[in-house]
């Protein structure tokens, strides 16, 4: 495997907050199960001292799945991190994520606490955990709009507080990857103890950069991205699975890759669109239902005489059966020709000429031209 990149999947905790979108325990764990067996390397199970279901959840997903971590979400508070270690106990792989406001909005307005002391409660907190679980993970929450000097000296103390994970997330979505990058790149030059933790990269999509955001801090030494899939999660959503994951797979000159078995995308992604009621829009890249759908008549050609020629991922590796040549008023006389040879007809020239000029009127009148509707078209032309 290339420079591995770690996959950190929220889609039971910071997905689970969309509105509407509430699991219940069995729910939970046959969407951890199929996590487990996408290959996620860590799972974050819930937030377990939010309510006595999500306790029941977490600790549940942690005496069941073996090979992924099982991790749950704690503020920086001493019960919800003693709450978070009960839930936990039963995983082979066990993590606490714990973590505090480290911007001056969050500080000042919501913290109402000055730059030492949030050090001090974030330091508190890996350090309590740290008793619990070897594995700390610490969340310096709005790190996106956080001074870069003063974040370096929170991941610093953390770090040296226990952390073996910091995580960097640009909470309201608000950075653009120049900037997030530049943040990550600062921290490795800076934080004098950051070899001894793993980067982690968490970025919401409200100006729709999530996915390049968590790209630019890979690249610029993060080795951890906080994810979901389908990109479900607060607001506008949080980095999709599956774009950071295709996109490392496609692009050889990044030289990183993950674990994830990519043909397993589809069906997890459908799981999760259909257990959670969140369906996918149609045009979301990688499995939305026209990823791989043609209906141009000058792509669709071009698709038939080779896949390379509008399709970058060959549908097989997401666990897509095949791409769809789909008949519209815009579609050709080669995507015609390979509908009817998929019913099994075949046209001379002459005849594919009349049925493509039947096939126009047709398309004139429904919004997709359907087998059935090919199928009387070729009985109306007497064709064998």
């Amino acid at each position: 495997m290339n420079d591995k990149v770690f996959i950190f999947d929220t889609t039971l905790r910071d997905g689970e907050q969309v509105p509407g979108c509430r699991l219940n325990t069995e729910e939970k764990l046959v969407i951890a199960r199929a996590l487990e067996n996408l290959g996620v390397d860590i799972i974050e199970a819930g937030f377990p001292i939010s309510s006595p279901g999500d306790f029941e959840a977490v600790n549940r997903i942690a005496r069941e799945i073996r090979n992924s971590t099982v991790c749950g979400l704690t503020r920086a508070v001493k019960k919800d991190i003693e709450v978070a270690a009960e839930a936990l106990r039963p995983a082979a792989k066990p993590r606490i994520h714990t973590g505090i406001g480290t911007s001056d909005q969050h500080i000042f307005t919501k913290l109402r606490l000055d730059r030492d002391q949030v050090i001090e409660r974030g330091v508190a907190a890996v350090k309590l955990a740290k008793t619990f679980v070897e594995d700390v993970e610490f969340y310096a929450e709005d790190a996106g709009r956080t001074d870069n000097v003063y974040l370096a000296r929170v991941i610093e103390a953390v770090i040296a507080a226990g952390a073996t994970v910091v995580n960097i997330p640009d909470t309201t979505g608000y950075c653009i990857p120049e900037e997030y990058g530049a943040k990550i790149k600062f921290l490795k030059e800076n934080v004098k103890n950051i070899d001894k933790a793993i980067i982690s990269t968490h970025c919401h999509n409200d100006l729709g950069m999530a996915t390049a955001n968590s790209l630019a801090g890979v690249s610029n030494g993060a080795r951890q991205i906080e994810c979901t899939v389908n990109g479900i999660g607060e607001r506008a959503g949080n980095t999709s699975m599956e774009e950071v994951v295709m996109a490392m797979r496609k692009h050889n000159m990044l030289n990183f890759d993950t674990a994830i078995h990519t043909q397993k995308i589809y069906e997890i992604s459908r799981l999760v669109s259909g257990t959670m009621n969140m369906p996918v829009q149609p045009n979301k890249a990688i499995v939305g239902d026209n990823a791989f759908s043609h209906s141009s008549g000058i792509h669709q050609d071009g698709v038939i005489k080779s896949r390379d020629n509008y399709e970058i991922i060959d549908p097989a590796e997401v666990g897509v059966s095949e791409s769809s040549i789909v008949l519209t008023a815009r579609s050709g006389r080669a995507a015609l020709f390979y509908r009817i040879q998929k019913l099994g007809h075949t046209l001379d020239h002459d005849a594919l000429e009349e049925a493509y000029q039947a096939f126009l009127k047709k398309a004139d009148t429904v919004q997709t031209v359907e087998d059935e509707h090919l199928e009387e078209l070729l009985q109306v032309l007497k064709v064998a």
